[in-house]
């Protein structure tokens, strides 16, 4: 039986190593984004997510390593990684006394599209991400989300097959920010690749199909939102009763659960899973416990990058 070659990965990095002034930014790191897919570096200020997206959009060179965006290597063939790339930088790159069109047009030339393809590729942008009434106002008009969609929309002129978004998010309110998500999501579903950073952990959650922490210069964890999540302990359900005396009589039931007499609630830790939970509530069915409300609560990515980031005499113990 004949078997499909693998699809080669958007982005490969191998030992990838950065420094400035003597001070090691990025310490051997490893990555694979396969294609079509959304990657998310998260670290804190200073762990080199920006130093990353440089090296790896041919804005800054590595000093050692193995680096292959689209398959061409950023150092030896910059062209060829510019012309299947795009870029958004952490503030909106948009001339605002130029219209939302004219920002698009002057893309379109600087890349040499022809003016029958840009004007194709100008109006289906400005439609594609909703800004086709604004077309003919200057930008400088705009508000923040608008700006921020007009400015991924000029990295989309060249159908790049790999798109970088350095923390496109920053400074935009709650509503505008989850606009940009949506069309995140759709950029996506076409086949796009995303390498995103952000310092919004919610965003790499809702967005990112793996994510990688990157923390002093190394890649301290890697893997889904839900895997990264499974790495920190704290999962733990709480369960509620009307009075003091059923609290009691679970108690006996649970003996291991941590017991909160002014609320009235047992907190019983590691239960989160559905086999889990059938457990318990058919032990308090068994033993006459009549249960209020009954809540889960596990580690969120939140507590992930705490954990994997805090200083080192204030690490979290990983399961």
């Amino acid at each position: 039986m004949s078997m499909e070659p693998a699809t080669a990965p958007a982005i490969s990095v191998r030992g990838l190593t950065k420094s400035f002034a003597g001070t090691t930014v990025l310490d051997g790191i490893d990555l694979e984004v396969p294609a079509g897919t959304v990657f998310g570096l998260l670290g804190p200020n200073g762990a080199g997510k920006t130093t990353t997206v440089r090296i790896l959009a041919t804005l800054a060179h590595a000093e050692a390593g193995t680096v292959r965006v689209c398959g061409h290597d950023p150092a030896t063939a910059p062209a060829a990684v510019r012309q299947c790339i795009g870029v958004t930088g952490q503030f909106a790159a948009v001339d605002e006394m130029l219209t939302g069109a004219e920002n698009l047009r002057l893309v379109g030339r600087l890349q040499h599209l022809g003016r029958r393809e840009t004007a194709r590729r100008t109006a289906d942008l400005l439609d594609r991400f909703g800004l086709g009434e604004a077309a003919s106002r200057r930008a400088g008009t705009y508000s923040g989300g608008m700006r921020r969609r007009l400015d991924l929309a000029m990295s989309l002129m060249g159908d790049p097959a790999v798109v970088f978004l350095d923390e496109p998010t920053t400074g935009l309110d709650p509503r505008s920010r989850r606009e940009l998500w949506v069309t995140v999501r759709e950029l996506v579903a076409t086949g796009v690749t995303v390498f995103l950073t952000t310092q919004y952990l919610e965003e790499a959650d809702q967005l990112a199909d793996r994510i990688a922490v990157l923390n002093d210069g190394r890649i301290v964890a890697e893997g889904t939102p839900a895997q990264l999540k499974r790495l920190v302990p704290g999962g733990h359900v709480r369960v509620e009763f009307a009075d003091l005396a059923a609290l009691r009589h679970a108690a006996t039931v649970v003996p291991s659960a941590e017991v909160d007499t002014d609320d009235l609630a047992l907190r019983i830790s590691g239960c989160g899973t559905a086999t889990d939970l059938h457990d318990l509530l058919g032990r308090f069915v068994d033993h006459g416990v009549a249960v209020g409300d009954l809540s889960i609560h596990t580690p969120d990515l939140d507590d992930v990058f705490f954990a994997l980031t805090a200083p080192a005499d204030r690490k979290v113990s990983l399961s």
